[in-house]
């Protein structure tokens, strides 16, 4: 057994429907015990102490324990186009994201990139991601053989695309559907991997390629589903003119049996009252990516609204056209838009959506999300101090709520100063000599 003592920070429930008291399980002096890479015990040290015995004790007083963060939304092959300049969503698609992801046909630039990106994850505390390849099997095939590696929980799957994208980027129905079924009896249910049927968009995708992905879910229910959503207008009204027959955005992936339960969609900006009632009556879930949506001009999410109508929604970083990997720092930006829409997100909101609320947009919440026993043991160490002006803000916080939002809007990957999958250190921040 390993034990870690520290502050600890985790959520029960959703705090915007119970208590604080109820949601929010803070011990300024917790102890955290881990044993066959899950959680055995959580609470006040005082408490669990006489449960250590032999237990090797990893004393993390001064920082702050809280559940490995979810990122409900990425996109693999564009960690080289993050920060490219360019127009709003289509126009970077064409200029920046499909040069890029063409480079992923190479099985060597893949395993490369796919290295570098889950090290990139760690290093900001993110121990779990649903996760965009590129059109090319090799590229997802890398990506999972990283991931098995690190026993890092991650779910993928190779973008559909069989219309309206460069030479060299397109599959048809047949390769795509074989492709993805060679990639769900190799990687998925191995280790802590899963698979995620992900046409990259209603335009990108034939009537033919939706029904295609419809029929795998369909045999599949176990896999995940995701695609993106109502994120730009100009992209809505061109969903329009391909699709006439259907009643929304929406509609078109309901009509092809792509919205159900793990079904997830990155962005739903643009989206309102019936179609979040749709959405969460089949019990899909939202990716609220505020870094890329401002980056792009593509709007202001309405979390409040999604939330009202019991949409499960989680936070994506949504790289390359998000601009960082930081969940901590994405939040900071989604109480930003949320200021804009005169809808202040609550800081425990805002860590419950990186944490267990991610977990239940992935249906994984029996899993992960928190630190209840019996969880998987991915949690991160956060180094408060990790900056002059960040140790002497939370220095000066008055209450852990404004400890915690101070937290949101000055962390960055700085902060993270260990990760942990399933019990096992993963990343460790190495400091400068004082």
């Amino acid at each position: 057994m390993q034990a870690y003592r520290g502050s600890i920070l985790h959520l029960l429930e959703d705090p915007t429907k119970t208590t604080n008291a109820e949601a929010v399980a803070f011990h300024e002096d917790g102890l955290l015990l881990v044993e066959g890479g899950r959680v055995a015990g959580c609470g006040p040290y005082a408490d669990l102490a006489p449960w250590l015995g032999g237990a090797e004790l990893t004393d993390l007083t001064g920082h702050l324990i809280t559940p490995g963060f979810i990122d409900t939304h990425i996109h693999f092959p564009q960690i080289d186009v993050i920060a490219a300049h360019g127009k709003q969503l289509l126009d970077w698609l064409e200029q920046h994201t499909f040069p890029a992801e063409a480079a992923f046909a190479d099985p060597k630039h893949a395993a490369d990139a796919a290295a570098f990106f889950l090290d990139e994850l760690l290093r900001n505390g993110t121990t779990t991601a649903l996760v965009f390849g590129s059109v090319h099997k090799v590229s997802v095939d890398a990506l999972f053989a990283e991931a098995y590696a690190r026993d890092m929980r991650l779910i993928a799957g190779k973008a559909l695309m069989d219309r309206n994208a460069p030479e060299g980027l397109t599959d048809t129905v047949e390769t795509s559907r074989a492709d993805m079924e060679a990639l769900i009896a190799d990687w998925h249910g191995k280790g802590r991997l899963g698979y995620a049927v992900t046409p990259r968009f209603a335009i990108s995708c034939s009537d033919a390629q939706l029904a295609m992905a419809g029929e795998v879910l369909a045999q599949r229910p176990d896999v995940w589903m995701q695609t993106h959503l109502a994120e730009n207008l100009h992209e809505i009204k061109e969903t329009a003119r391909l699709f006439p027959k259907a009643r929304d955005y929406l509609d078109v992936y309901d009509g092809f049996g792509l919205l159900r339960k793990r079904s997830v969609f990155a962005h739903c900006v643009h989206l309102k009252g019936d179609a979040f009632r749709r959405l969460a009556a089949k019990d899909g879930a939202v990716a609220f990516c505020p870094t890329s949506n401002l980056f792009l001009g593509s709007g202001l999410f309405p979390l409040e609204e999604a939330c009202s109508h019991g949409v499960k929604v989680g936070v994506g970083t949504d790289v390359g056209a998000g601009t960082t990997f930081s969940i901590l720092h994405t939040l900071g930006e989604a109480y930003k838009v949320g200021q804009l829409r005169d809808d202040a997100l609550d800081p425990f909101h805002a860590l419950y959506l990186a944490t267990l609320g991610g977990a239940r947009a992935l249906d994984l919440d029996d899993k992960i999300g928190n630190l209840s026993p019996g969880k998987e043991a991915d949690f991160v160490v956060l180094d408060l101090a990790a900056t002059p002006l960040m140790a002497r803000r939370l220095a000066g916080a008055k209450t852990l709520e404004d400890k915690l939002f101070a937290l949101t809007v000055l962390a960055d990957d700085r902060v993270v100063a260990r990760t942990y999958l399933a019990g096992v250190e993963r990343y460790r921040a190495v400091r400068a000599p004082t």
